[in-house]
């Protein structure tokens, strides 16, 4: 990688490809690290190149990174194109928002996902868990991306409405599969073609089947909440969104509800599902590893089911995550910003109406940074175990600065408890003649082929 340092003047320009862009749009389209890795390879940290009208900037250095997303958090807001996507799903979210709406919102939404609020749905994960352990009793291999994905969906359906609804689930989550599928394709056409358009039936399905959804149990609480009978009053995330109030002492609306319980359901599951997935390919690709986390989990808790006390006395099974996570981020490619004024990173100024672009699934697999970068080593996250320390910004599966994931800390417990009961009570193995699973974004960072495991009692 030419990872030389420039000393650019007031008008130079970072380097990059030249021309209009269109053959590197079908790139990005068709396989979109591929191409990022390689322009970065070739031109270094700052790559700069034209997009049809739009100027883009790629940062990769930790520095730059930061300079992005927390020193001129103020002077971006994300990509317009982008969030008109996502819009058509989440609405006016906390994930859409902007300025002074995102602020209110973000703010409304934080207590919800403080730590000590998080602790009291371990219960609920728990038996979401065990619930999906039981339906895997006697097989010798299984759909290991398929059962992280039911196991999340009933985790986020317990937290967030109090209750949790197998066979329902199954078609939620093919839903979700199609609406990231077909957001991705969108992000590089101009406008979307309206719904009911013949070639939009796959997105239209999947938008009226979680719209439903979302609406019937939003609908029914709040008719519940009038009459003083909401059993999930303070002690779900629904009940803890009709509760919150902003600085003025308001609360969201129905619509505001809707909108919000969309977000946390889409990204409350789908992310924790990646990750968790990837997890276990790098557990049954690494057994030796798997071994010590298992032996690790066994001596913290025997036979009983873990409880939130218990997650902060298992490091080494933090460390598999971090490192998973590092190799296989959920969110690959951060959600594009667009400048809003003149703005300085790495001692460039980008005009007002630039794009910028962090993908941190390149900046997490850079040698400058990790060690033998694209192998699985849990032990670099451990103090004690010699690696060089890592630089802020180069390890970012959450994001950085403001904008920061809300449920981060939401999404690692669920990955403790999830992992400790199966390594409980099973080996995660690789079958012998599959070949590795490769990565592939769409939206979230998934297998390109349904990861199947085998499946060893312990």
């Amino acid at each position: 990688m030419n990872t030389q340092t420039l000393a650019p003047t007031k008008t130079a320009l970072p380097p990059g490809p030249a021309g209009l862009g269109f053959d590197r749009l079908r790139a990005l389209s068709r396989d979109y690290l591929g191409p990022l890795r390689q322009w970065h390879a070739q031109y270094g940290d700052v790559v700069r190149q034209r997009f049809v009208h739009l100027v883009d900037y790629s940062f990769l250095h930790p520095d730059h990174i930061r300079e992005v997303l927390v020193a001129s958090h103020d002077q971006l807001i994300r990509w317009e194109r982008g969030t008109e996507v996502f819009a058509s799903a989440h609405g006016h979210s906390v994930l859409v928002a902007e300025g002074a709406d995102w602020q209110r919102q973000r703010q409304m939404l934080q207590p919800a996902f403080a730590p000590r609020r998080v602790e009291s749905f371990v219960p609920r994960m728990v038996e979401a868990a065990r619930e999906g352990l039981q339906r895997w009793q006697g097989l010798a291999e299984f759909n290991f991306e398929s059962a992280m994905t039911q196991v999340t969906m009933e985790v986020i359906m317990r937290a967030l409405f109090s209750r949790g609804d197998e066979q329902q689930g199954r078609a939620i989550a093919a839903a979700v599969h199609d609406l990231g599928v077909e957001a991705m394709q969108e992000f590089y056409w101009p406008v979307s073609a309206p719904l009911w358009m013949p070639w939009k039936a796959r997105k239209r399905r999947a938008l009226q089947l979680l719209k439903r959804f979302i609406e019937a149990e939003v609908d029914h609480r709040l008719a519940r909440n009038e009459t003083g009978e909401d059993p999930g009053a303070s002690t779900d995330l629904l009940g803890l969104m009709l509760a919150a109030q902003d600085a003025q002492g308001q609360g969201f609306d129905a619509h505001a509800l809707r909108d919000e319980c969309m977000t946390t359901f889409l990204a409350g599951h789908e992310t924790t599902a990646a990750a968790l997935t990837w997890w276990g390919w790098c557990m049954a690709s690494h057994p030796e590893e798997q071994r010590r986390v298992a032996d690790e989990v066994q001596a913290v808790l025997g036979e009983r089911t873990p409880t939130a006390a218990d997650l902060p006395l298992l490091p080494r099974l933090a460390r598999s995550f971090k490192e998973s996570l590092r190799l296989y981020p959920p969110a690959a490619a951060l959600f594009s910003r667009r400048t809003t004024a003149p703005v300085q990173v790495a001692g460039y100024t980008l005009p007002a109406g630039s794009m910028v672009r962090i993908t941190p699934a390149l900046t997490q697999r850079d040698p400058r940074w990790f060690l033998e970068p694209e192998a699985f080593r849990p032990d670099r996250f451990d103090p004690t175990a010699g690696h060089p320390e890592i630089p802020r910004g180069a390890w970012l599966p959450f994001g950085a600065g403001p904008r920061v994931c809300l449920g981060s800390h939401f999404a690692l417990t669920e990955m403790s408890v999830v992992a400790a009961l199966l390594l409980q009570r099973y080996e995660l193995q690789a079958l012998p003649g599959r070949r590795a699973p490769q990565p592939r974004l769409d939206i979230t960072l998934r297998p390109d082929l349904p990861l199947h495991l085998g499946l060893k009692r312990r």
